[in-house]
């Protein structure tokens, strides 16, 4: 949707002398940061609340924030009190704006609290002014630091050329805004929840399909594994081991490193996505070294993410095809290999392998070894019905990957009209009152 034809413009507008603001309607008026809000460090409240600052909800009670931070150690007399209204420099300003402050409290003196100077500055107008991507980038001019040290400075800041709307417009923006805003994030929950109805519906019925296969009316034994449960008669259940070999990946030292056009590509899990290999010059990483033949991927491999930080991605993998032979795997990585690794694929590329894989991780390591890999038990069908059963998931899987993808984009073009909405109504290309 074009913002800037499906509202109506203000008629008389001027340049506001700043860039990231450009014109705008000519009764508004523009003024220094400083001139508007001031640094405010009010210290020694050591009993008021403590709060947090958050990006995403601004600076709200601990109890509101579900991965609470450490409980800060020390004597909070020197906390500084920020009361609701108040906006908060947060340590990623520069990522994501100015925070709005909920409720009276304290926070940690690493950040600056901006207090209004005049009653004529409506909060709820300026909290979507200060999370605007548009202020966002009048931000950057005010960083100081490099990479992990940058930070907001005030001082520069406070240099900036504001907006300030006429204050019956600023009432009207900030309650246009909350409206639209609520409309777009109720649309965005439910697209949301239907991805993840998709995501449970599609794990059900692969769940169903490897243990039942696909006749309903087919004689049925009990499996004797637990998460398997009852098979059809005729079937089998085996472990990994007697079905294919797991291969560890290839070790290598900082200075194999190499350019992509000196050496070999090595696969890691951060190029396991979705099921699939995914490449990128921020994703891969090369090495110039001799590699052993097994230690390339071939057609149908199961790449398994085997150890990693994050507990959550132990068990990840991906389905080797034509285009991604050649290719070698890096440590923290195991391939599966097995004549029927389509088949095995569906199993390993679902929430059940990852359960299954959970299953043997500690609180000291966070990897699947091969031994454990191997002592995996699966159902196994006898081919005709292997091959019946990857197509039927394979294209179960297409569908509902599709169905995922579409609502996904239809999320991302919401959340961008929305950034749109805000940037064109705060700094006023767009007329709402």
């Amino acid at each position: 949707m074009n913002i800037a034809t499906s509202f109506a413009k203000h008629e008389a507008v001027r340049d506001s002398g700043t860039e990231w603001l450009g014109v705008i309607p000519s009764d508004w008026t523009v003024k220094k940061m400083k001139f508007l809000f001031r640094d405010h460090s009010r210290k020694g409240m050591p009993d008021a609340e403590l709060l947090s600052v958050t990006q995403n909800q601004g600076v709200v009670p601990r109890t509101w924030v579900e991965n609470r931070m450490v409980m800060p150690s020390g004597n909070l007399e020197s906390f500084k009190f920020i009361e609701e209204g108040d906006f908060a420099i947060s340590l990623r300003s520069f990522e994501g704006g100015l925070e709005y402050c909920h409720h009276d409290g304290i926070i940690s003196p690493a950040y600056t609290v901006l207090k209004r100077r005049s009653q004529d500055l409506l909060p709820a107008y300026y909290r979507y002014l200060f999370k605007s991507t548009a202020f966002i980038s009048e931000l950057q001019t005010s960083v100081v630091g490099i990479r992990e040290g940058k930070n907001i400075s005030f001082e520069e800041l406070s240099y900036s050329l504001i907006p300030i709307p006429p204050l019956p417009e600023q009432r009207a923006i900030a309650a246009f805004l909350d409206g639209k805003c609520a409309t777009i994030d109720e649309a965005v929950r439910i697209k949301e929840e239907q991805i993840r109805l998709l995501a449970e519906r599609r794990q059900i019925l692969i769940q169903q399909a490897v243990t039942r296969g696909l006749n309903p009316d087919a004689p049925m034994k009990d499996s004797g594994i637990d998460w398997i449960g009852r098979i059809p008669a005729h079937w089998e259940v085996k472990r990994l081991r007697h079905l294919g070999t797991p291969v560890i990946g290839l070790t290598y030292d900082p200075k194999d490193l190499c350019d992509a056009d000196e050496g070999t590509l090595v696969l890691r899990s951060s190029n396991l996505q979705g099921g699939r290999f995914t490449y990128g010059d921020d994703l891969n990483v090369y090495v110039s070294m001799r590699i052993p033949e097994k230690l390339k991927i071939k057609r149908d491999d199961i790449l398994i993410c085997s150890r990693n930080g994050s507990r959550d991605l132990i068990g990840k993998c991906a389905l080797a095809t034509e285009q991604d032979c050649g290719a070698s795997f890096g440590a923290f990585t195991t391939v599966f290999r097995s004549p029927i690794n389509r088949y095995l694929f569906q199993i390993l590329n679902s929430e059940i392998f990852k359960l299954l894989a959970g299953s043997f991780l500690t609180a000291t390591i966070n990897q699947l070894t091969t031994s454990n890999l191997n002592s995996i038990y699966v159902p196994v069908p006898p081919p005709a019905e292997q091959a019946q059963l990857t197509d039927y998931l394979e294209t179960l899987n297409t569908k509902v990957s599709d169905a995922i993808a579409l609502k996904g984009s239809q999320i991302s073009a919401l959340r961008e009209y929305k950034t749109s909405l805000i940037n064109a109504a705060v700094t006023g290309k767009i007329k709402v009152l």
